[in-house]
């Protein structure tokens, strides 16, 4: 399991991307970079071509061009983001592509087009009112005309076939995830959350069924685990869903005090809350899981049931003590839905820690207080 986390941290901490040059010199395919949380990555995958979900370059990259480009308040994902593709460190992908996260998010799509003219750049509209009874349809649409996009740029021509079995891999792979995420949350002493958080965020960067390989052996290393149980908290990590924290700050809430019993880390890995259908149309089948089967999150909308409820379910269920809100510094949607998670969680009687973070985060001192003062404060109440 060393062996194989460290491989996973070197991968998640690689910006030359070099799983992705080696996957395009061995099969002479595309590369389409998706930015996180949720992209529709079997549509990329039965085109012939690898999805890789960018997460920023955390703290190995300095900003020098694109603070020209955003202004000063912008989340650190955005910005390392066009900094990796203004320092040629996205050169292996032919593609990118982004969805309706936040703002910066939605501008930075249109900044890459415009300084890479070069690059096929594109938006995938997902609906914002899924109790429309267009919302299945319209969004099944936009599934097809990025398949037909693809085509276009090099891809495998559509086939219903291939579709269907590239959805079968990544309900395999998502089936495994969430088996090893319910483990972790049953025997927190047995898994950490930084190992789960390396190997899950590790399927951004490879093949599924390279990192299904990964996740299995992954399940029968934690299976033959021995260790005592130690006098922790049991928390859910709430609001990293699109900047990912440093590993570094995971561990750092396991070291101080807290089980990780869930998370939303990596979510667009764990979208879906069941299989995709594989019968008839697999364009819709994506499109009514988008619309039914998908986590709650602050970038999905859905008003037949609100995030914050989803939240305390996810604590009852999980049966965790506390919640800590960990959230990228500028980063709206989860500020937004923080006044709603505080108001339910205050009703619900549910201890929550409101932490902040930045992907250049050098110094941990002060969180490590933070949380080992909310956790002291909850086992000696």
């Amino acid at each position: 399991m060393n062996d194989l986390y460290v491989t996973c941290e070197d991968i998640i901490s690689d910006i030359d991307f070099k799983t992705v040059r080696d996957w395009k010199d061995r099969t002479g395919g595309k590369a389409v970079g998706y930015f996180p949380v949720y992209a529709p990555a079997e549509i990329i995958h039965a085109a012939g071509m690898l999805p890789v979900g960018l997460a920023g370059a955390g703290d190995r990259l300095d900003i020098q061009h694109a603070d020209a480009r955003f202004g000063s308040f912008i989340c650190s994902i955005v910005k390392t983001t066009l900094e990796l593709g203004m320092t040629d460190h996205l050169a292996a992908f032919d593609a990118l592509l982004f969805t309706s996260i936040c703002d910066s998010a939605r501008n930075l799509c249109y900044v890459m087009q415009r300084n890479f003219p070069e690059k096929y750049v594109d938006f995938l509209h997902l609906p914002h009112n899924p109790s429309s009874p267009a919302a299945a349809e319209f969004l099944a649409s936009e599934y097809r005309r990025l398949s037909a996009r693809l085509e276009e740029l090099g891809g495998e021509p559509y086939d219903e076939v291939a579709v269907l079995h590239a959805i079968e891999s990544f309900n395999e792979n998502r089936a495994l995830t969430r088996s090893l995420c319910d483990w972790r949350a049953e025997r927190p002493h047995l898994m950490k959350a930084s190992e789960l958080y390396a190997l899950v965020r590790a399927g951004n960067y490879l093949p599924v069924e390279q990192h299904t390989e990964m996740l299995v052996a992954a399940g029968a290393e934690f299976e033959g685990r021995a260790a005592k149980a130690r006098d922790s908290i049991r928390v859910v990590v709430e609001g990293a869903f699109c900047e990912q924290p440093p590993i570094d700050v995971v561990r750092i809430i396991e070291q101080a005090g807290c089980y990780v019993v869930d998370d939303d880390l990596t979510i667009g890995r764990r979208w879906f809350t069941e299989d995709i259908s594989t019968d008839g149309d697999p364009m819709m089948a994506l499109a009514q899981a988008y619309l039914d089967k998908s986590v709650y999150s602050s970038v999905r909308h859905d008003f037949r049931k609100p995030r914050s409820q989803g939240l305390v379910e996810k604590v009852r269920n999980r049966k965790a003590d506390a919640v800590i809100m960990l959230v990228a510094k500028f980063c709206e949607p989860a500020y937004f839905d923080y006044v709603l998670f505080k108001q339910e969680l205050e009703k619900e009687g549910i201890p929550h820690l409101l932490i902040e973070f930045e992907e250049k985060l050098f110094t941990f001192e002060n969180l490590r207080m933070e949380v080992e003062t909310f956790a002291e404060s909850l086992l000696f109440a």
